[in-house]
């Protein structure tokens, strides 16, 4: 688990939410490595814990128990931070910026220039078929529309370790295809690894690395045959 290689490392990693009687025990014990160019699919039905495993990954909650760590990504908290790209559940775009500007947040805050911001910017919302959103607010756009803006969003931050939470749940399926291409595609440019949580058949059988998760406990075995749910909330 000492692997430097390894962008992420989970020993026997849990998180709880709350505490008493009301407690929720989200993931239970979890153990995985995450290596560059891995291609990992987690999937299993609502509320087992996978958006909280991944939530634990990009380093968005601490565990209450169990050792995490990222060997190969930069040690300090904010550069870590943007060596990890998310796509969550819910666009969380910034109601006040244009799609432009919340695809070209994370290099504004990484000091990239303009003229470099712009270009990766078009390129990214043309990746996710988004160019003619540029210059809309994330309140006139549908929930597909907003889901694709985050992902080019990502794509334009370039990171290390992509963890996407449904990331087509929101798309048709030639639309989230699309956006898996993106994905992987952006992923291969820089050996990033891609960790996805999905109920998506077409998304699982594309990634080479099949997880389950149930009960809040991560099996990192191959997808067993008919393991994948259908799509509600997150836990």
């Amino acid at each position: 688990m000492n692997d430097p290689s390894c962008l992420v490392t989970c020993l026997e990693v849990a998180h709880t939410f709350g505490s008493g009687p009301t407690a929720l025990v989200a993931v239970h014990g979890a153990t995985c490595t995450v290596a560059a160019g891995d291609r990992i699919a987690i999937a299993g039905p609502s509320g087992s814990g996978k958006s909280t495993l991944l939530h634990l990954m990009a380093g968005l909650e601490a565990p209450t128990h169990g050792t995490l760590s990222w060997p190969a990504l930069p040690t300090p908290p904010l550069q870590r931070a943007r060596a990890i790209g998310v796509v969550f559940q819910s666009p969380s775009l910034i109601p006040t910026l244009s799609v432009a500007e919340n695809v070209a947040l994370p290099l504004a805050l990484a000091g990239v220039d303009d003229a470099t911001a712009r270009l990766r910017v078009g390129r990214c919302l043309e990746q996710v078929d988004a160019t003619g959103l540029a210059n809309r607010l994330p309140d006139e756009l549908s929930g597909g529309q907003a889901q694709r803006v985050a992902v080019a969003r990502v794509l334009a931050q370039q990171p290390l370790l992509i963890l996407a939470d449904e990331p087509t749940g929101q798309l048709d399926h030639s639309t989230g295809q699309r956006v898996l291409d993106a994905l992987l595609a952006a992923a291969d440019m820089v050996n990033a690894a891609v960790v996805v949580t999905t109920h998506d058949p077409a998304v699982i059988e594309r990634l080479r690395t099949r997880w389950t998760m149930d009960g809040g406990r991560l099996h990192t075995g191959r997808l067993p045959a008919g393991a994948v749910a259908v799509s509600g909330s997150r836990v």
